[in-house]
């Protein structure tokens, strides 16, 4: 493994996971890959008996240490980089990526960023709501039936993520912002441009999808979510400078 590889700002992420036993092969498989940080969002059932049933040696520490919370967006909070992975592609759902490729772009993130990789629930994935979070979307090609069992999807991301680790050429990327700044960035910015009139007021998030898509391309640091956020105040400034005029 490269010098200075940090996987344990990795994290893999499972959304309302239904079977105990695939949240304990999830961790299995972490543990054959060095991943060690495991949370779970909303699980429908965290009976811990069945899910030791498949965990075997150190994956048993994963799930002493696993993360659980209640609430979507609180998990990925802390998170400066969010990758949701799906099987379904389309209009709102494009796969930008697949695991080698995204496993080479995350592991010179990961050095100074927390990176989260979602798996949504086994019989849907992840919705489009739960996407619109994400920096990046990945999806596993495969030969014809394109649907996983979840502890294979998360092996697939783990190796690629392993491999890419054997790169003696690391190079850094400095801290972005979290999602906690970047939601904070895109509801400034939706509440200006339906202001000014550029985005429709009827159904503001289906013209932010858009706006998040081209800003995820360009993975922003904390400074520039706060700069884009003072463009936006002086926005707000100016129109209702411009409204007061109007009515005197």
């Amino acid at each position: 493994m490269g010098a200075g590889v940090k996987l344990e700002n990795i994290a893999i992420v499972l959304v309302e996971t239904q079977i105990p036993e695939n949240i304990g092969s999830v961790a299995r498989a972490m543990d054959n890959m060095g991943l060690r940080r495991l949370v779970l969002v909303e699980p429908k059932n965290c009976d811990l008996t069945r899910i030791l049933r498949p965990a075997t040696g150190p994956s048993i520490e994963i799930i002493e240490e696993m993360e659980v919370y209640r609430d979507f967006k609180e998990a990925l909070g802390p998170f400066q980089y969010v990758v949701g992975t799906t099987a379904r592609t389309g209009l709102h759902r494009p796969a930008m990526t697949q695991p080698r490729r995204l496993a080479a772009d995350i592991i010179p993130i990961s050095q100074e960023n927390h990176v989260a990789i979602i798996f949504g629930p086994e019989d849907s994935g992840l919705t489009n709501e739960h996407l619109r979070y994400c920096q990046s979307i990945a999806t596993i090609p495969t030969a014809r039936f394109a649907s996983l069992n979840l502890a294979q999807a998360v092996m697939i991301f783990s190796y690629e993520l392993f491999m890419a680790c054997l790169d003696t050429e690391l190079k850094s990327i400095p801290r972005l912002a979290n999602s906690f700044e970047l939601e904070g960035m895109y509801e400034h910015l939706g509440d200006v441009l339906k202001k000014i009139g550029f985005i429709s007021p009827q159904n503001p998030e289906h013209w932010m999808l858009s706006v998040r898509r081209f800003l995820s391309r360009l993975p922003l640091r904390a400074g520039e979510v706060r700069l884009i956020r003072g463009i936006c105040r002086q926005m707000n400034w100016y129109t209702d400078q411009y409204e007061k005029e109007k009515k005197r």
